[in-house]
């Protein structure tokens, strides 16, 4: 059993005087977003603490699409998960291949080209906004979604090369001299040896590349235009367009919205947290 000492009680106390006000400010936006969506359009904006009488009936008008808001919610849906999905699975093949050349089959200047694109982070994407749209008209991707996946694959790729390289940098050298002498060609060593052993950090890789474009607002709503291919996230900007937006359809959209990637995040967080942190302190 611990024995509490003066000290300990301290330290305790510390990390609770931190901890609950943290808590506090995380929750209290998503506590006033469950407020909004469980009021009726009347009780939205009244102060009350708690609705008097809760109601679903806004989750019923989203799901059967009973505003022209949400005429196309579920296809608004479909092309978030659709784009995030195909970012996530682009951006993985890019950086795990990338990674497994510049770390195992050692390519000259593999490490100067991983550096270049690093120093790309040193622009804000948002300034990059503009130029990105330009690129997409010349080659006439505007409007398509590929322009959106293309853009969010460009941003996702440095970051997670480096991740992936840093943590191949840790896996013993010797594995890939057996592989090579049992007679291994470098597609069977990536295959047979390099994939088997990376898969925490590709799989904490692909959920950041995943959530960073199901996140996305500015290049999609740049990119995007047209209702029927633009992603949800883009539609709920559309709920404010107007005097009187309806606040509590806006918050029940976005608690649908914010489910997946907070389940997908609890459902890999170990990957998580021990993927992207796998080359930060090398041996």
């Amino acid at each position: 059993m611990k024995r509490w000492t003066p000290k300990a009680v301290a330290t305790e106390a510390k990390l609770l005087l931190i901890g609950i006000p943290v808590l506090l400010w995380t929750l209290i936006p998503v506590y006033h977003m469950v407020l909004f969506a469980i009021s009726s359009k009347d009780s939205a904006t009244s102060g009350h603490l708690w609705p008097k009488n809760p109601t679903l009936d806004n989750f019923r008008i989203v799901f059967q699409q009973k505003h022209f808001y949400l005429d196309h919610f579920w296809l608004q849906l479909w092309n978030s998960l659709l784009i995030a999905v195909s970012v996530g699975a682009i951006t993985l093949f890019v950086a795990t291949t990338a990674a497994f050349a510049i770390s195992r089959l050692r390519v000259r200047g593999g490490r100067t080209v991983m550096n270049l694109a690093l120093f790309t982070y040193f622009i804000p994407a948002a300034f990059l906004a503009v130029p990105m749209y330009k690129t997409m008209g010349n080659y006439g991707l505007l409007n398509s979604q590929w322009a959106l996946i293309l853009a969010m694959v460009t941003i996702a790729s440095p970051y997670c090369i480096w991740v992936l390289k840093q943590a191949s940098d840790k896996l013993p050298y010797e594995l890939d001299e057996a592989a090579r002498m049992d007679g291994a060609s470098p597609l069977q060593l990536f295959r047979l040896v390099y994939l088997p052993l990376m898969v925490p950090s590709l799989v904490a890789v692909g959920t950041y590349s995943l959530l960073l474009a199901w996140n996305e607002y500015l290049y999609a709503f740049l990119l995007l235009s047209n209702d029927k291919s633009v992603t949800l996230a883009v539609a709920l900007g559309n709920f404010l367009s107007a005097d009187d937006s309806p606040w509590e359809l806006l918050m029940a959209t976005g608690l649908i919205y914010a489910l997946p990637p907070a389940a997908i995040y609890y459902a890999f967080k170990r990957y998580m947290v021990g993927g992207l942190t796998a080359g930060a302190v090398k041996s």
